[in-house]
C-alpha cells in the first residue's frame, strides 16, 4: 500500500484560504481520522486527498508517488461517501462491481470479487436488490465494499456514518474497523464524533481553522491535551482559567491557584506565570464527605442518576467556578443537591496549558 505525506499544502475553496501551509505524515496501513467540528477543513482537506480539490501550494504523495496533480481516477483510491453515493438503477451487485469493471477486470474475476466483499459486509443474499430497497446501513455497507473490492491503495471516508441511527452507527464501524485491519488499507476519515474517532483509529489528528491542533493516538489525545481546545472537543473536559504563581516546564509538576487554593497539576507544555488554563476530566475528579481534612469545599449544583454513573455539577468554594464530575461504582450515586462536599483532583492527571 503506502504511506501518506502532505507537504506544506495550502488550499483555497470559493475564494477563502480554508488550509494554510498543513504538513504531516500518514503512516503505511494506519487508520487516520481528521475530527473537528464543521467548517474547520477536515472535508476540504479530504477532497484535497482525493484530487477533487486542488493546491495552491505544497505537494501530497502516495508512497514514493507525487500524486499533487494527479487526476482523481488515476490516484488509486477508494470512497465511501456521507450519502452513500450509489447508483440508484444499479443492483448491490453491480454498485460493487462498478470499479472492477471499470478496470477492464474479466467477468469471472469480477464476480468471486464482488461475492467475497458483500460476504464480509454480511449482504450476501442481497445482490439483486436496489439501493431503495435497503435500509441506510445496509447501503453504507455496499458502499464501504465497493470502495474497499478495488483494492486502492489508500481509503478516503467522508463521515460515513452520519447519517445512521446509534445502533446502526456502531454495527459498521465495527464492520469498518474489522475491514481495515484486515485489509491493511492507509485510511483517512472524517467525522466530527470524538467517540468515533477514539473508538477506530490508529492516529487521531484534531483540526482547528484550517490546522493540525493536536496529532497523536487516541490516548495521547485524551490523556494529555495540549490546549484548552483539545481537552474540550475531546471528552469535554473542566476547563478553568487558573493563576500559575511561578512558570512550570513542559511535563514538570507545579502548583496553581484554583478558587483560593493551591491545586498541584501536571503542565503538558511550559506554562509561564500569569494566567492559564486548568484543565481536569470529569472522571478524574473526587468528591468527598465534607468536613475532612484535604480538598477543596464544594456545593452539589446538580445530581442526575444515570444508571452505572452519576453526573454532579459542583461549585467551588462560595463564589468558585462550577465542575461537572462523573462518578461510578456502588457508591456513585450518595451525593444530594444542596449537600456540602470536599472535591479533590488527582495531581497526574490534572493539567495546567498555556491561555
Amino acid at each position: 500500500m503506502g504511506s501518506i505525506s502532505i507537504e506544506s499544502v495550502s488550499v483555497s475553496y470559493a475564494g477563502n484560504r480554508v488550509i494554510e501551509q498543513l504538513s504531516l505524515t500518514i503512516p503505511d496501513g494506519a487508520f487516520f481520522t481528521l475530527l473537528g467540528p464543521s467548517g474547520c477543513g477536515k472535508t476540504t482537506l479530504l477532497r484535497t486527498l482525493a484530487g477533487f480539490l486542488s493546491v495552491d501550494d505544497g505537494r501530497i504523495r502516495f508512497g514514493d508517488v507525487d500524486v499533487t496533480h494527479t487526476p482523481p481516477y488515476r490516484r488509486d483510491i477508494g470512497m465511501v461517501f456521507q450519502d452513500y453515493a450509489l447508483f440508484p438503477d444499479k443492483t448491490v451487485f453491480d454498485n460493487v462491481a462498478y470499479g472492477l469493471r471499470a478496470r477492464k477486470q474479466v467477468e469471472a474475476s469480477i464476480r468471486r470479487k464482488t461475492g467475497e466483499y458483500l460476504e464480509r459486509v454480511g449482504l450476501s443474499g442481497f445482490e439483486a436488490r436496489r439501493p431503495a430497497e435497503l435500509s441506510g446501513g445496509q447501503r453504507q455497507r455496499v458502499a464501504l465494499a465497493r470502495a474497499l473490492v478495488i483494492a486502492p491503495q489508500v481509503l478516503l471516508m467522508d463521515e460515513p456514518l452520519s447519517n445512521l441511527d446509534a445502533k446502526l452507527r456502531v454495527q459498521v464501524r465495527e464492520t469498518i474497523h474489522d475491514l481495515q485491519r484486515e485489509a491493511a488499507i492507509t485510511t483517512v476519515f472524517v467525522t466530527h464524533d470524538q467517540e468515533e474517532a477514539l473508538a477506530l483509529s490508529d492516529l487521531i489528528g484534531l483540526m482547528h481553522a484550517g490546522r493540525i491542533e493536536q496529532m497523536g493516538a487516541p490516548s495521547e489525545i485524551y490523556a494529555a491535551p495540549i490546549s484548552s481546545y483539545v481537552a474540550d472537543f475531546v471528552g469535554a473536559a473542566n476547563v478553568v482559567e487558573i493563576t500559575a504563581p511561578s512558570a512550570i516546564e513542559a511535563g514538570g509538576m507545579g502548583t496553581v491557584n484554583l478558587a483560593g487554593f493551591d491545586v498541584s497539576a501536571r503542565a503538558v507544555k511550559r506554562v509561564d506565570a500569569g494566567r492559564a488554563w486548568l484543565l481536569a476530566r470529569q472522571e478524574d475528579i473526587m468528591l468527598h464527605p465534607a468536613g475532612g481534612a484535604a480538598g477543596i469545599k464544594a456545593t452539589i449544583l446538580r445530581r442526575q442518576y444515570l444508571g452505572s454513573r452519576t453526573h454532579y455539577r459542583v461549585r467551588l468554594a462560595s463564589e468558585g467556578p462550577a465542575l461537572s464530575v462523573e462518578r461510578t461504582g456502588p457508591d456513585h450515586s450518595c451525593f444530594s443537591e444542596g449537600a456540602p462536599v470536599q472535591v479533590s483532583l488527582d495531581p497526574m492527571r490534572t493539567l495546567v496549558v498555556p491561555r
